[in-house]
């Protein structure tokens, strides 16, 4: 019932708008022209049709349409639907097309100037591609394609009223066998009109906002469509455009590569400027989404141009740009009369250099946004999908004429446009100031021409379809030349399919093929606008770079203001330097501080400083780390050539007294000095000499075995021999004082089981320590972890602590100070007794030597030098002690043996001056020395 109300409705209101146009407050209009043989466009009156039932085979719901009848009503009702011309072919099927034939109206009006590239080029584009699918008899054999080509005036709302031309045929679909149910007020007969074309797919729109507008009607009665400029990402969602398709790749691909742009120039910091609409605010949410993603671009101001900017809204823009001037770089998604009108405020804020701008395919290789505003646009980037010039459409074009395209109801406005004259017809009279055309320029020789970007693509859609209905045809029609009623009327749905399955080259040579979503794959050409003969108004647009996915950009061939091979910079931050990190500041996340990675850290990552591993250092630039350099206390070092060299004597002068000793074994003085005790003496003095080697040999496995071991032996021989030989003559005394009894344990065997005592106490120790922690070398990366790591070194040396390596020699130092103490307490020994006092002296000097040791060697634990300074005072220390005991106890006696030998004979016993009576010394030592 709702269905017949709507459709008695709508032949009512046409009837009475038709008798009485100021009845209904409308006016009759003459719009569309009529198909006729040739193609030419004849003026006649529309008349909108009633919305009857749908046709079977469309499959949309009911209620989609019936939404919709309000709306076709109401067109009607404001005298809107089909308010401007069209261009009209006649053929079996016909594919409509929507194209920008003019600029959007402004002060209230709809339409505004002709655009000569963007809307007559891509018009004849669309009829240069039907003439040549028409002509191909492989091509739809016995099929003509039909056109009926609208201007949207570049302006959404518009475009939808034009577009609702292309459903009339099937709103009105069956409805004639209900005519005669249909009564009218009045009893006056419902007014029939021509029926319309049946439109099976529509080449269009340009601007994204139309495509979206138009897309939604269209979706509602299955007639695909084919865009060959709109890329909102928008539009790639197939569950709501479900029939578009285009031919240009979506702004998410165009935006990928202008991130890729941006960072390849080095930006972090943008500004993006969008016109209000889906093309502009979808492409910069697709630019956004993908530099945050990414990373490594912010955005400091998202800038939306509005619909209908007031006076001085471009001036505010620019204002509010200036807002973060370090964001040169301008990523700006929009239609052309807004890039103009930007670049015109650019320049009255006198920032014709300032700004670097980054266009998207609405700005592409164009003159017209940049006419007369080359300086300001010099150094721009843009992005077109990658096209090529159609030589054979150059040369349609360039052959048209008002004779022979009269076809194009807006060829003769393009004409006076072109060729900046005036027609004229009966009774108008031209301007003076402008010439009368003669019909005889030419376009190209009269005229500049250069042929639009998006030409190539108005004819890969055009032939997309047409592919499509051919294999369509194939397949409903097998062995049938001309439209079959299976094609009758076409089926959207199916079509649909077949548009998706296409895939051929189209006349650039470039693959035509749609995904699932219905996009095309995105190939883009990056140009750069750049002046040629030194001056802005003889620039032109250069190819310096393509993107297929990955980027391929040729930065020398960029050129910009100022120094013409430097990029321009365009951070809110200039970059750290090697070895900094960054120090983001707070809720900007562009902006940073630089701090340095010092010490021994290293930058980790741009962000990030972590310390070196314990045995590396960083490098030079804190950028990475390196291996710390190790060292050790070597032969040719100049701190080992002291101690080497008191080793290398003192083992000269130990052999030769051993060898003097050996040689008078029996002599007087050798025996007086107690032989088994002074070889042992003389042999632990040998063994502290020799230690100096061990402490300079490369530290391994065996050499720290034979450090722990000798290092307190020699020593502990030393000071065991001297404490026992003190002890004996101390006890002798004391024991002499008292009685004539001599003491126990001062025969030679038993000193010598005295003395091996006391250094089985240092060896069992030792093996002790072996056994529970076997010797191995290290290197120590702390020892000399330096400050500064230019110093740092790691040191190769036995798994000795320096409290260790001490209390090896504590043992030592016991005797030492133990033999001290008895050395002070025979001081009073008669002189018979002739080596206390130099075992005396000799402990007094050691003990010296080793109270200077102590303070040095821990004194320097921190010192750079530490492994050389402590190692040499080790070993100088243990020689000097070794030398005092040998030049004190042992060199008087051999320079006797030696060079008095007339000394070295046994002296006449004599009798005691004093009354007491003192021990006789056991046999085989004498307590008296020749003098």
């Amino acid at each position: 019932m709702l269905h017949n109300f709507s459709s008695w409705l709508g032949q009512c209101l046409y009837t009475e708008r038709l008798r009485s146009p100021q009845g209904l407050g409308l006016t009759r209009l003459s719009t569309d022209p009529g198909p006729s043989s040739a193609g030419r466009s004849e003026r006649s009156p529309v008349l909108f049709p009633s919305p009857p039932r749908l046709p079977p085979a469309a499959p949309e719901p009911m209620a989609g349409i019936l939404a919709l009848l309000p709306l076709l009503l109401t067109l009607e009702q404001a005298g809107v639907a089909g308010a401007a011309g069209s261009v009209r072919l006649a053929g079996g099927l016909t594919l409509g097309g929507l194209f920008p034939v003019h600029a959007r109206g402004a002060a209230g009006r709809a339409c505004g100037p002709l655009k000569k590239e963007q809307g007559v080029h891509r018009l004849e584009a669309m009829l240069y591609a039907l003439d040549r699918v028409n002509a191909d008899p492989e091509l739809l054999p016995g099929v003509r394609l039909g056109a009926r080509l609208l201007d949207t005036c570049s302006r959404d709302t518009y475009a939808l009223e034009q577009a609702l031309s292309f459903v009339q045929a099937l709103i009105r679909g069956r409805g004639d066998g209900h005519d005669a149910a249909v009564r009218c007020p009045g009893g006056v007969p419902p007014m029939r009109a021509a029926p319309p074309e049946r439109v099976v797919a529509v080449v269009g729109a340009s601007a994204s906002s139309v495509s979206i507008m138009v897309a939604n009607v269209l979706r509602l009665f299955a007639i695909p469509q084919i865009s060959y400029a709109s890329t909102a990402p928008e539009l790639s969602d197939s569950t709501r455009y479900d029939f578009f398709s285009r031919v240009v790749p979506p702004d998410s691909y165009q935006a990928q590569a202008m991130v890729d742009i941006v960072r390849a120039l080095g930006w972090n910091y943008v500004s993006t400027l969008a016109s209000e609409g889906n093309y502009g605010e979808s492409g910069v949410d697709a630019f956004v989404q993908i530099s945050r993603e990414a990373g490594g671009v912010c955005i400091a101001q998202s800038i939306k141009i509005p619909r209908e900017p007031k006076p001085g809204e471009f001036n505010k823009v620019i204002r509010r740009l200036m807002e973060t001037p370090n964001a040169r770089g301008i990523i700006i998604f929009a239609n052309e009369d807004d890039i103009r009108r930007v670049l015109e405020a650019a320049r009255q804020a006198n920032l014709t250099s300032y700004f670097l701008w980054v266009g998207s395919d609405s700005w592409g290789a164009k003159i017209s946004p940049i006419l007369n505003l080359e300086d300001v646009a010099v150094g721009a980037i843009t992005i077109l999908p990658k096209r090529a010039s159609i030589d054979g459409f150059d040369q349609y074009f360039m052959t048209r004429s008002l004779e022979n395209n009269r076809r194009n109801i807006w060829f003769a406005e393009f004409w006076e446009e072109n060729f900046n004259c005036k027609l004229t017809s009966s009774g108008t009279q031209s301007d003076d100031s402008t010439r009368i055309c003669t019909g005889e320029e030419r376009i190209g020789r009269d005229s500049a021409y250069e042929q639009e970007g998006k030409v190539q693509f108005v004819i890969d859609a055009v032939y997309a379809i047409a592919h499509a209905l051919h294999s369509m045809h194939q397949a409903l029609c097998p062995g049938h030349t001309g439209l079959c009623p299976a094609m009758e009327p076409t089926d959207g749905r199916m079509l649909l399919q077949y548009i998706r399955a296409v895939r051929f080259n189209g006349d650039a040579g470039t693959p035509v093929v749609f995904n699932e979503h219905g996009d095309a794959p995105g190939r883009y050409d990056i140009f750069q606008y750049q002046v040629t003969n030194g001056s802005a108004g003889s620039g032109s647009y250069q190819a310096v770079g393509q993107w297929a996915e990955t980027l391929r950009l040729d930065v020398e061939a960029l050129q910009w203001s100022g120094d013409p091979r430097e990029v321009p910079e365009s951070q809110c931050s200039l970059p750290c330097g090697p070895g900094e990190r960054k120090k983001m500041v707070k809720g900007v996340p562009c902006c940073w501080h630089c701090e340095a990675c010092d010490g021994y850290r290293f930058q980790v990552d741009e962000f990030t400083c972590e310390a070196c591993p314990g045995d590396m250092r960083p490098t030079h630039n804190h950028t990475g780390c390196r291996p710390t350099p190790v060292v050790r206390l070597s032969w040719s070092s100049p701190w080992a050539a002291p101690p080497l060299l008191l080793a290398v004597l003192g083992i000269m002068a130990t052999t030769t007294v051993v060898a003097t000793f050996v040689r008078h074994n029996n002599t007087p003085i050798v025996r007086a000095s107690g032989r088994e005790l002074s070889y042992v003496l003389l042999t632990g003095i040998f063994l502290i000499y020799t230690v100096t080697f061990l402490m300079v040999a490369e530290p391994g496995a065996a050499v720290c075995a034979a450090r722990r071991l000798f290092l307190g032996l020699g020593t502990t021989l030393s000071y065991s021999a001297l404490l026992t030989k003190t002890n004996r003559i101390y006890r002798i005394f004391e024991q002499g004082k008292r009685s004539v009894t001599p003491p126990p344990f001062i025969s030679p065997t038993s000193q010598l089981v005295i003395t091996f005592s006391f250094t089985s106490v240092q060896v069992v120790g030792v093996m002790a320590w072996m056994g529970a922690q076997p010797p191995h070398s290290v290197i120590d990366y702390e020892e000399q972890r330096t400050v500064e790591p230019e110093h740092a070194r790691g040191v190769l040396k036995c798994d000795m602590s320096d409290l260790s390596l001490v209390g090896c020699l504590g043992y030592s130092l016991l005797l030492m100070v133990t033999c001290t103490v008895y050395a002070i307490k025979a001081r009073g020994v008669p002189e018979t007794f002739n080596e206390a006092k130099p075992i005396g002296f000799t402990m007094y000097t050691t003990c010296i030597i080793w109270l200077a040791f102590v303070p040095i060697f821990f004194g320097t634990a921190q010192s750079a030098e530490k492994i050389y300074i402590q190692t040499t005072t080790l070993t100088v220390s243990l020689s000097l002690s070794a030398s005092v005991s040998l030049g004190m106890l042992y060199v008087p006696k051999t320079y006797v043996i030696l060079f008095h030998p007339e000394q070295n004979v046994q002296k006449r016993k004599r009798s005691l001056k004093t009354t007491s009576t003192v021990a006789a010394p056991p046999k085989g030592e004498d307590t008296e020395a020749p003098k």
